[in-house]
């Protein structure tokens, strides 16, 4: 099945609140977004957004420029949806990660809450870093989350990279900067305990 097709099933069959993935705050990528203390109209890009209520209360945060990207036509939907109104102030994008074509020098902050480690050939994850690399601000931030060594290795029926702080950061290069990093537990709604590593990487000037 086509990794688009994958998505899309997933989006159309479950309710949001029943993925596995689902909380209803994000509120390590909120914390540390807020400590970085971005101006509001800096440009911030939500990779593999999803339904997440991330974009909710950066705009409810003050934040102006927000894009959010899925693969979903499904999951973007639901975020209008939800948003209503709000809506026409987000910028949607449709694509592929490693092959959706981005800005250069766009972004100040790059955010992705499970995306990274569902790209288990070496040139989906070559791809994903470039188009990362050109997107980014000199000078701007990635709040990247995965899942840690201990956590399972498949989610929602795919195979994952678990990942600590290091290994990481190593994905990124020399390139990047790591600035902090935290594990999080993460109780999917059917109680299957996940582990996630949070890291901050700050792109070299």
């Amino acid at each position: 099945m086509k990794r688009q097709d994958h998505w899309e099933r997933v989006y159309s069959t479950k309710p949001v609140d029943r993925l596995g993935w689902y909380t209803p705050r994000l509120k390590t990528s909120l914390d540390w977004t807020r400590a970085l203390g971005l101006p509001d109209d800096a440009p911030i890009i939500d990779i593999g957004s999803g339904a997440s209520t991330l974009v909710d209360d950066l705009l409810d945060a003050g934040h102006r420029d927000i894009t959010v990207l899925d693969i979903s036509e499904q999951a973007l939907a639901v975020v209008q949806q939800r948003l209503g109104q709000k809506a026409e102030r987000i910028h949607c994008i449709c694509s592929d990660i490693t092959t959706a074509e981005l800005p250069d020098h766009e972004y100040a902050l790059w955010h992705d809450r499970a995306v990274f480690h569902f790209l288990t050939a070496a040139a989906d994850r070559s791809a994903y870093r470039q188009t990362l690399s050109n997107a980014l601000k000199p000078g701007g931030y990635v709040i990247i989350g995965t899942f840690a060594p201990e956590a399972p290795p498949t989610c929602s029926g795919l195979p994952v990279r678990r990942y600590d702080s290091e290994q990481l950061a190593d994905e990124f290069g020399q390139g990047f900067t790591l600035v902090k990093h935290m594990k999080e537990m993460h109780v999917t709604p059917g109680g299957v305990e996940q582990m996630y590593q949070y890291c901050l990487l700050r792109k070299s000037d």
